[in-house]
């Protein structure tokens, strides 16, 4: 009787563990299934999250192309078409650059604001990356082209900020599915259009073409020669010489780069410029034609020619902090006085307010460099920034030069302009001229220097070297007047006192 009363309390105990054990086993798979559905809630709302712009709130580049997919699934069934609207703002990294990452980031939701509030009933809107945008929207290549004409419109209007006000404009590409490309190409056609109004100076819209692609291959094809170029001695310079229009004596001479391409021959400054631009090679060009026309101007002092060489000076040069420094060691390496060395900045450039360039400005006073604000009248400068600006002459632009025979509005704009240069004791330069009447005109309102085909077309350096020889000697060098800039032109003993290592002059 004892062991069956043991018996039964053992078997008790056991199924009082087994109920215990399946208990926790139950609960522990409860947990689990709780646990579970958590992270399946929190994945979900993770993978929500990865489809938004954290700035903006619209939909981010995973988003976009997620959208894209539903898109062409209902296109392909219901045989509808439907447009991709590319729109990038103008300049941004420029503003971007100028402002700060903060007041982009501003620009970037306030363009978002504008554009939502446009946005036509199903149409998806997404901010595909910094500067940019992407819209979805039922119909064809007209549709898709009236709505970029209302984004257009819609950007003209100024914008305010925590800055300011600021009137921005933007270029857009549209492509058509499924006429312009499958789900892989459909918004990269659609970039490549805004990108060909980008590069036609924005503030525009187009329908893509099959041709724009071509194009693009073309110019990424340059762009990899391009970066070959100057290790592989494909760059040269050509100088074309400026003349004093009292004397017609030679003066100065302004350094065009030049590409000898060797397979397609001679590619357009106008061509390949543009493309170093945009693809982050200017800085290296610009260095190398610093170093370049530093190097030929120190050979022709060796012979006697003593006359300042202009280089142009690009807006992202401008922008590079260390630029006049690296102007300062090439002048020392060929023993060159600053005075002597011309920085060319387009108008444009010149009255940029952005703490980058007005820096530059500064650097470029205090070192004593010669500074020459090109292109002019073709901007619209203000006059109490050009009166703070390190400039010692203008250079009329050519537009206004090519009409003064048969234009009495050019005549008029070009002697209002040096006009107003003598009023700031600035010199007056005219390029492109052409004609014997165009120099007359030119000398007879006051131009001090002149520039053109009427001289000399830009001529490599050694025909530039024997065309300084062949004119008539004076003291100085042969067939070099005194410089109109007295800065420039010293005595022969004063100017080896100012060299490195001779005198107290750094430079």
């Amino acid at each position: 009787m004892a062991d069956f009363q043991i018996s039964l309390e053992i078997l008790a105990f056991s199924l009082l563990c087994t109920f215990v054990a399946l208990g926790l086993l139950l609960r522990e798979r409860w947990r689990s299934k709780r646990i579970r559905a958590k992270l399946v809630t929190v994945s979900e709302e993770m993978d929500a999250l990865s489809l938004y712009d954290a700035n903006t709130g619209l939909l981010n580049r995973n988003g976009i192309e997620t959208a894209l997919g539903h898109w062409i699934a209902r296109a392909d069934g219901d045989g509808s078409a439907f447009c991709a609207v590319f729109l990038t703002i103008d300049e941004f990294k420029s503003h971007n650059q100028a402002f700060g990452q903060e007041f982009g980031d501003q620009l970037i939701k306030l363009s978002a604001q504008r554009l939502e509030s446009l946005l036509p009933a199903g149409a998806d809107l997404s901010c595909f990356n910094d500067g940019e945008f992407v819209l979805l929207l039922s119909g064809n290549g007209a549709v898709g082209l009236d709505a970029a004409r209302l984004l257009l419109d819609r950007f003209a209007e100024p914008l305010k900020h925590d800055h300011g006000t600021t009137v921005l404009t933007c270029s857009i590409g549209v492509s058509v599915y499924p006429e312009h490309g499958a789900r892989s190409r459909l918004l990269v056609n659609a970039s490549i259009a805004a990108r060909q109004v980008s590069r036609q100076g924005g503030g525009d819209f187009c329908l893509y073409d099959p041709q724009m692609s071509a194009d693009l291959r073309e110019q990424t094809l340059l762009v990899a020669d391009l970066r070959q170029a100057i290790e592989q001695g494909q760059l040269e310079l050509y100088f074309q010489p400026k003349v004093d229009a009292r004397t017609l004596h030679i003066t100065a001479a302004e350094a065009l780069l030049r590409w000898h391409h060797p397979k397609r021959g001679h590619v357009s400054p106008a061509v390949f410029i543009p493309l170093a631009e945009r693809n982050g090679l200017i800085n290296m060009i610009g260095n190398w034609v610093i170093e370049e026309a530093c190097r030929v101007a120190g050979h022709w002092r060796e012979l006697g020619l003593r006359m300042r060489v202009a280089v142009n000076i690009s807006g992202y040069q401008m922008r590079q902090e260390d630029l006049v420094e690296r102007i300062e060691e090439a002048l020392h390496r060929y023993h060159l006085q600053p005075g002597r060395f011309t920085c060319e900045i387009t108008e444009s450039v010149a009255m940029e307010d952005t703490k980058g360039t007005q820096k530059t400005f500064e650097k470029m006073r205090a070192m004593g460099l010669h500074v020459s604000i090109d292109d002019f009248g073709t901007g619209y400068s203000s006059l109490s920034t050009l009166r703070r600006l390190p400039a010692s002459e203008l250079k009329v632009d050519q537009a206004f030069v090519a009409d003064l025979g048969e234009s009495e509005d050019a005549r008029s704009i070009a002697t209002s302009i040096i006009g107003l240069a003598k009023a700031l004791n600035l010199k007056v330069v005219a390029e492109g001229v052409e004609t014997q009447q165009q120099c007359d005109w030119l000398m007879k309102i006051g131009c001090d220097e002149l520039q053109g085909y009427l001289f000399s077309r830009p001529i490599p350096a050694a025909e530039m070297e024997r065309l300084a020889m062949a004119a008539p000697n004076d003291r100085r060098g042969p067939g070099f007047s005194d410089s109109l800039f007295n800065a420039t032109v010293v005595a022969e003993l004063a100017e080896l006192a100012e060299l490195p290592g001779q005198g107290a002059g750094s430079h």
